[in-house]
């Protein structure tokens, strides 16, 4: 694909040049369930969680999650979900009841399409084979497994509450049920060198999983490693690290097609390309966010309570939410450009206008000042990130920042 600036593409009938949004249709709507519990916290994670230090209140959380769908209905009503993901904290802590009783009224409150991904994360130590066969029975069919590492020293040193027996008799479990499995792993773990990786992707790759995520660690703020951070691996071994991970996964058949995810063919995750294309989410749940595009021409934001006692007490009064507010009109062409830019093949520039209702005109400068850079190819079919703006993804992104 050539460069070309400055850029001109063909825009859908109706969008307008400025002033606010407008959508011929809607987008894709997906639903996210946090459950915020798990037996431990890692010492990287900054996710809502909370550790577990007593009986866990399903039936109590439950019923709050219906409650907190039944309010958000009028909000969405009459559209399609075309995917569920069940995330935490460690959602396979549920029961196989648990998990059946959630399926069922989401079912009962919303039209689900026939053939919607409906993903669940698990991590291994939470695993039992007839739990894991009740969870496809009631409608599981796309399984998210957190390995983090087949590495004994490594698995210690991230706080995990599996060791490597039970990771790999994790995914052999899941294997019987499910065919469509996801396996999170991390790099550039403390002190890991290129070897000690190249071991964790050769047992990932040996299991053939139909989808795999790999994700750098980093340190994060409110997280026991900020506060006492480990020693990592340089840029060049994290360098090295990345172009393994890339030359393998593509030798053994996989498409990079996100920053971090990598699927074999047609296997990419619906629900997260869904985020990536500026799609809508509702998420139910302690700390879930949502993004919700409106018939009346308006694109909001939601935080629930993050704490699950407040959410649930919140759910009681009414009052779910920490966080509400419309998204500037001036921010749109950010938030989607933010997201995605991280997708290896970009997208076609009249998705940009039936996203933000927005004329692609409105980030002309930006895109051309992209181009110029080196980071962005442009032509009147597709806007795709360069190999330069693969690698500098962050510069790439900061370019469309509102000013």
């Amino acid at each position: 694909m050539i460069p070309i600036h400055p850029v001109t593409v063909t825009e859908p009938p109706g969008i307008p040049i400025s002033g606010q949004p407008h959508f011929d249709k809607l987008p894709p709507l997906s639903l996210y369930v946090h459950i915020p519990w798990c037996i431990r916290k890692c010492p990287y994670c900054d996710f809502y969680s909370h550790e577990k230090h007593s009986t866990l209140p399903e039936k109590e959380y439950l019923d709050v999650l219906r409650r907190d769908l039944e309010l958000s209905l009028p909000m969405i009503w009459g559209r399609k979900i075309s995917s569920i993901f069940i995330g935490g904290g460690t959602p396979s802590l549920l029961s196989a009841k648990g998990i059946d009783q959630l399926l069922s009224f989401i079912r009962e409150l919303l039209p689900v399409l026939p053939d919607a991904e409906i993903s669940m994360e698990a991590n291994p130590g939470t695993f039992e084979a007839g739990k894991f066969k009740s969870y496809r029975e009631s409608g599981i069919n796309r399984l998210s497994i957190g390995i983090q590492s087949f590495n004994p020293h490594f698995l210690h040193e991230l706080g995990r509450i599996h060791d490597h027996d039970e990771a790999r008799a994790a995914i052999e479990i899941a294997r019987r049920y499910f065919d469509n499995i996801n396996l999170d792993l991390m790099y550039g773990l403390p002190r890991q060198t290129l070897e000690q990786l190249k071991d964790d992707v050769s047992v990932a790759l040996s299991y053939e999983p139909a989808h795999l995520s790999f994700y750098q660690l980093t340190i994060e703020p409110n997280t026991y490693y900020f506060k006492h951070p480990p020693v990592l691996p340089d840029e060049d071994t994290l360098d090295q690290m990345q172009e393994w991970i890339e030359s393998s996964t593509s030798a053994a058949g996989f498409e990079h097609y996100e920053v971090s995810a990598y699927a074999r063919t047609g296997r990419q995750c619906f629900h997260n390309k869904n985020y990536w294309l500026f799609g809508d989410y509702l998420g139910i749940g302690a700390a879930a966010h949502s993004k919700i595009t409106l018939p009346d021409q308006s694109v909001i934001r939601q935080m629930r309570l993050r704490n699950p006692l407040l959410y649930m007490g919140g759910i009681e009064q009414g009052i779910p939410l920490e966080e509400q507010f419309e998204v500037p009109v001036s921010d749109l062409g950010f938030e989607f450009m933010m997201n995605a830019l991280r997708l290896m093949d970009g997208f076609p520039p009249a998705l940009f206008a039936n996203r933000t209702g927005l004329n692609f005109s409105v980030i002309n400068e930006a895109v051309t000042e992209a181009v110029k850079r080196g980071l962005l190819m442009v032509s009147p079919a597709h806007v795709q990130p360069t190999e330069l703006g693969k690698r500098f993804l962050n510069d790439l992104q900061q370019i469309f920042l509102p000013d």
